[in-house]
């Protein structure tokens, strides 16, 4: 048998107890993305089974005020970006009052939403009037039939209704496109375009295994691809730095937006990722392709001191793997978990 142990235990355990949130290869985490639900108003192909998943009961979820715990003492110990997801979000009653919470705290340097748009429309304005920092909109296709074979729901012209209300309150936007082979190649073109009639950064994502089945997933298109089929099409594109993220962002003359990469199949950018996810069964996960290394909810729920739930967080981020690769092969089985249920 394989011997899956982590190497990196061997490190001195004085390094875990350090002020600010590092694992064990000096990565500073600041980034915390939180799922809300695993719960999801469509059915993409890439996602989940056109029956949908086992979705937890509303006792299995952290509730808000768990979850507003969570934030605090994460921010105690350097998050300085939030970002809300799902599932999709705005399917969770409550929703908007968290968001608002968030936003009025001054550790937080960003608060942020991931959504797939669909019934998002009517709840811009509040989302602009609370000072929302931005939002990712799930765009996989500009054509309304292909919309339905991909999501398995008549529900375009709501996303783009979304889009329009994102635009016209100028909340800054990313378009979030998923590239499936054999679905949406042919649409690389058209998608980047939006960024050349607005100002938003249209991002082109690596289809990545988390479809909630164990169903081999498709040849996938890799960033390397996509970015040739956009360089033979516009011919200059400058890269720009873009800090930590995990894309490579691209500007074309004439744009007024910008263009995204994210290689996050080929796994490009784990050696500057300073992100961690809590799942909404409330797992911390240091790695999206790892498995659910703490049991938040199981701490907080047993009342678990602040101090004593940092120092698991602190073991547990410090215990991280160096990359997606290591991460995937030292789970316990294959991924069949769908991104609904670890929080895209």
């Amino acid at each position: 048998m394989l011997n899956k142990t982590n190497p990196d235990s061997k490190n001195p355990p004085c390094e875990v107890r350090s002020s600010v949130l590092q694992d064990n290869y000096h990565r500073q985490i600041t980034y915390l993305r939180v799922s809300v639900t695993d719960r999801c108003n469509l059915r993409c192909r890439y996602c989940m089974p056109e029956q949908g998943i086992p979705l937890r009961t509303q006792s299995e979820l952290l509730s808000w005020k768990e979850m507003e715990r969570l934030v605090q003492i994460f921010t105690e110990l350097g998050i300085r970006k939030v970002r809300l997801t799902g599932g999709e979000p705005f399917v969770r009653k409550g929703i908007l009052d968290f968001l608002a919470k968030l936003c009025t705290r001054p550790e937080l340097s960003g608060v942020y939403v991931t959504t797939n748009g669909i019934g998002v429309d009517r709840f811009v304005p509040r989302l602009k009037e609370m000072g929302i920092s931005g939002i990712n909109l799930s765009l996989d296709t500009l054509r309304g039939d292909r919309f339905r074979l991909l999501a398995r729901r008549d529900a375009f012209e709501q996303v783009m209704a979304t889009f329009n209300s994102i635009i016209k309150q100028r909340i800054p936007l990313k378009i979030n496109a998923v590239i499936q082979e054999g679905w949406n190649t042919d649409e690389i073109i058209p998608l980047s375009q939006i960024a050349e009639r607005f100002p938003v950064e249209v991002r082109f994502i690596e289809t990545m295994p988390f479809r909630g089945s164990s169903a081999r997933m498709r040849s996938t298109r890799t960033a390397d691809s996509i970015r040739k089929v956009l360089l033979d099409y516009y011919g200059d594109m400058k890269q720009i730095p873009n800090g930590q993220s995990t894309a490579k962002v691209y500007r074309i003359p004439y744009f007024q937006g910008k263009i995204g990469i994210i290689a996050g199949y080929s796994r490009l950018f784990c050696g500057s990722c300073n992100r961690i996810r809590i799942t909404p069964a409330g797992r911390l996960k240091t790695c999206l392709y790892g498995e659910g290394v703490l049991n938040l909810k199981s701490l907080i729920r047993r009342q678990a001191a602040d101090d004593e739930i940092k120092e698991a967080v602190r073991r547990a981020v410090f215990a991280r793997r160096r990359n997606g690769f290591q991460a995937a092969w030292s789970r316990v089985g294959s991924i069949t978990e769908s991104m609904a249920a670890i929080g895209g």
